[in-house]
């Protein structure tokens, strides 16, 4: 099963400096096999997100994406982009430049349309409870989807512990996304050792 970090300014800073010291501890204990630059409020996303790219490069991430902006994550030469929930007009656009396309969906309609539209992957959240991301969806609920849903679904929300990942992989999706699952490992003091602000 696939492992989807994605970043939040929270764990890994806001400076260049503090984001590659964090990856740097973080991908030592552990590799995944996409990760995402998620950064709603800088306003320097393009100078950080180089340097995740780099970073995450020099790791040999599998497929490096950013977040919402198909135009600069092919400008910067990500493998894709993670588009939101409001962007499903985007998937062409992002398809046509040859990016691969994560979007973020929350019912099983959305997902049908992910799909028709051409994008490569879904996340389908939350599935278990997640700070301010509403009534959480639950296993039986993404067992249905993904027997529904022939694109790659990746479970994202409250995933942090092995016994989710294996619950969520029972159901079986293509791969689980989180943020905390990946600062949390292999204990929750992973980025101890980082001063990121």
């Amino acid at each position: 099963m696939k492992h989807y970090l994605i970043t939040d300014p929270t764990f890994y800073g806001i400076t260049s400096e503090t984001i590659e010291s964090a990856l740097d501890v973080v991908y030592s204990h552990t590799l995944p096999d996409f990760a995402l630059f998620r950064d709603k409020q800088t306003t320097h996303y393009r100078d950080l997100a180089q340097t995740f790219i780099a970073v995450s490069r020099s790791y040999r991430i599998s497929r490096v994406l950013l977040h919402g902006d198909y135009i600069l994550a092919h400008e910067l030469r990500a493998d894709g982009v993670h588009l939101t929930s409001t962007q499903f007009d985007d998937i062409a656009e992002a398809k046509k430049l040859r990016l691969y396309v994560v979007i973020s969906i929350h019912t099983h309609e959305e997902a049908f349309k992910a799909q028709k539209l051409g994008a490569d992957a879904i996340t389908y959240s939350p599935i278990y409870v997640s700070p301010n991301k509403g009534e959480p969806k639950g296993l039986e609920d993404l067992k249905e989807i993904v027997d529904k849903i022939e694109i790659p679904i990746f479970a994202l929300g409250g995933i942090t512990t092995e016994e989710q990942i294996k619950a969520v992989e029972e159901c079986g999706v293509y791969g689980f996304a989180s943020i905390r699952y990946f600062i949390d490992y292999p204990s929750h003091t992973v980025l101890d050792t980082v001063s990121i602000f």
